[in-house]
């Protein structure tokens, strides 16, 4: 097995999760501003991502810039990691690669403790993506805990670039948003994003 295989229903019974639909979750959360430099390639690179229709174009031209513009705004305080192998627990079926990791530590190349955002990238059906990315949450959890980060909250998203659901880990609770985040206010996207990296900062 790995996370892709892994629908809501599995990782939800395997792992012997709680399930809570949460409305408006992140209503109060505040934006994080943009720079124009994000807008400028946001506008250039979005027809072309469209046009295209894969997975790989969205990640590449949409989804990749906004994580970087968060990098800058939190002023490298975070590594980023695209396409990288995550092995925690093989036998669990915690294995397999992530789209997108996001952790604390400053080191650019290796996976360290404490991952704290998981991004899934789906070229449609974003539901169809909880399994997969609530599998690579746990396993951060798991992987952080090992490293001795006991972080509060695992985030994650699963997003077409287009669209963005997040979730949160807390013990063997999963929270998911069932509110929709549009990229024409990528500020409020950013700042879901960044308060997920400030909250892990204050817990860890």
């Amino acid at each position: 097995m790995s996370y892709s295989e892994f629908s809501l229903d599995k990782v939800v019974k395997t792992f012997d999760l709680t399930l809570a639909a949460k409305v408006k979750m992140f209503l109060d959360t505040p934006e994080l501003e943009c720079s124009d430099q994000l807008i400028e390639t946001l506008d250039y690179n979005i027809p072309l991502a469209l046009a295209s229709n894969t997975e790989k174009s969205r990640s590449e031209m949409i989804i990749t810039p906004i994580l970087i513009e968060l990098r800058k705004q939190l002023e490298q305080s975070i590594s980023l990691f695209s396409g990288v192998e995550f092995n925690v627990e093989p036998a669990q079926g915690l294995n397999g690669n992530c789209d997108f990791l996001i952790s604390l530590s400053p080191e650019l190349l290796l996976v360290t403790a404490p991952v704290v955002v998981i991004v899934e990238a789906k070229k449609e059906n974003l539901n169809a993506g909880f399994g997969q990315c609530i599998a690579e949450m746990l396993a951060a959890k798991i992987f952080n805990e090992r490293e001795g980060n006991k972080i509060k909250a695992i985030y994650g998203t699963v997003t077409t670039g287009s669209i963005w659901k997040f979730l949160k880990l807390e013990q063997q609770t999963i929270e998911i948003d069932l509110g929709e985040y549009f990229l024409n206010n990528v500020n409020k996207i950013l700042g879901i994003l960044a308060y997920g990296v400030n909250e892990s900062m204050t817990s860890s």
